[in-house]
C-alpha cells in the first residue's frame, strides 16, 4: 500500500481541492480532463494511505468530512509553501521575485495604490503582483501566515510579533456619518450610545481566517449589517442601510456633496495609526525592496491614507 508521502503530492492536493470546490467527482473529472473513475481512484488512494474518509458520499454531493476539511486546510498551506520555495529559488537566480503579494487593509485608498502598482510594473514587468484586500486583524494574519510578503494598513500591536518589521504610516481619522434620510441625521447631538443602540450599524467583517476576529465601534446588542469591504460599508451608509464610522478621506466628497451627514457622538473621536509590515529577512528580493523604498517617502504614505495620488517620478 502506498505511504502518505507517496500519495500526498501537489497534484493530489489540487485534485482534492477541485472535488471539494465543485462538490462532485464527475464535475471535477470534466474540469481536469479525466474520466470519473480516475478521480475516484486517486481520492481512494489518498484515503487508504491515510486510513481516513475524506468525502461523505452518502448524498449526491461529495462533501468533505472533518478529516477532509483539515487535510485541505493544511494542504493549501503546503502548496503555498511550495510556491514560496520556488519563488525564493527564482529570486536567487534573478534578484527579482517571480511573485509579490501585498495584503492591503480595506481602509487603504485605491487610487494611490494603483499608481504604485503602475509604477512598479514599469520597472519590474517580470514580477507578478498580487493585491489581497483584507480587514482588521486579517491584514496582519495574511503576513504572519506566509500568504503575503508585505502588509499595508496593519492596526495590530506591533511589539507582539517576532520576526516582523513595522513602520508607521501616519494617522487616519474617522467620522461618524449617515445618509441625510437616515433617522440619526435629525437626532439631537451628541448622539448617545443609548440612541445609537436603537439603530443598525454597518461594520466591515474581520477577514481573519481563524478565530472570531475583532470588531470596532460596535455596541453590545446592536443590530449589525456586516459587509466585506470599506467600499461596501460606504455604499450601505449612502443608501441609509445603517450608520457608522468611515475613514474621513473616504467620506469627505460625499459629505461635501450632501450625500452623507457627519454627526457628533458622545464616544471619543476615532483615530487610528496604521502601519506597514513585512517579514524580517537578511536578503529581501528586489521587488520587496522597491515597495519598501517607496513607502519610506512621506508623500506615498500620506497618499495611501488620505486618498489622493502622491508624486510619481518619471
Amino acid at each position: 500500500m502506498p505511504s502518505p508521502r507517496d500519495v500526498l503530492t501537489p497534484d493530489a492536493l489540487s485534485l482534492l481541492q477541485t472535488v471539494s470546490r465543485l462538490g462532485s467527482f464527475a464535475a471535477a473529472a470534466r474540469t481536469l480532463g479525466l474520466v470519473p473513475s480516475a478521480v475516484t481512484y486517486r481520492v481512494r488512494q489518498v484515503e487508504e494511505a491515510l486510513d481516513v474518509l475524506l468525502f461523505d458520499r452518502s448524498s449526491r454531493q461529495a462533501r468533505l468530512t472533518p478529516a477532509g476539511t483539515e487535510l485541505l486546510r493544511e494542504g493549501e498551506r503546503l502548496l503555498e509553501e511550495m510556491d514560496a520555495v520556488a519563488n525564493r529559488v527564482r529570486r536567487v537566480a534573478t534578484g527579482w521575485e517571480s511573485q509579490l503579494t501585498v495584503a492591503v487593509d480595506t481602509a487603504i485608498a485605491h487610487q494611490p495604490l494603483m499608481d504604485l502598482a503602475q509604477d512598479f510594473f514599469q520597472v519590474a514587468p517580470q514580477t507578478r503582483l498580487r493585491l489581497r484586500e483584507e480587514a482588521l486583524s486579517g491584514t496582519l494574519e495574511t503576513l504572519t501566515s506566509g500568504q503575503a510578503d508585505l502588509a499595508l494598513g496593519v492596526a495590530q500591536e506591533q511589539g507582539t510579533h517576532a520576526g516582523l518589521q513595522f513602520r508607521p504610516m501616519g494617522e487616519l481619522g474617522f467620522v461618524f456619518a449617515v445618509a441625510p434620510h437616515h433617522p440619526l441625521a435629525r437626532a439631537k447631538e451628541p448622539l448617545s450610545d443609548e440612541v445609537l443602540l436603537r439603530h443598525r450599524a454597518v461594520a466591515v467583517a474581520d477577514s481573519v481566517s481563524r478565530g472570531g476576529g475583532i470588531t470596532v465601534g460596535l455596541l453590545a446588542g446592536q443590530d449589525v449589517f456586516t459587509v466585506p469591504t470599506m467600499q461596501a460599508k460606504l455604499e450601505a451608509q449612502l443608501r441609509g442601510l445603517g450608520a457608522g464610522f468611515l475613514p474621513e478621506p473616504l467620506a469627505r466628497p460625499h459629505l461635501a456633496a450632501g450625500r452623507l451627514v457627519a454627526r457628533e457622538v458622545v464616544r471619543p473621536q476615532r483615530v487610528v495609526q496604521p502601519a506597514y509590515a513585512w517579514r524580517q529577512t537578511t536578503d529581501p528580493g528586489r521587488a520587496l525592496q522597491w515597495w519598501l523604498e517607496r513607502l519610506e517617502r512621506p508623500a506615498t504614505r500620506k497618499a495611501l491614507l488620505q486618498g489622493h495620488a502622491g508624486p510619481r517620478p518619471a
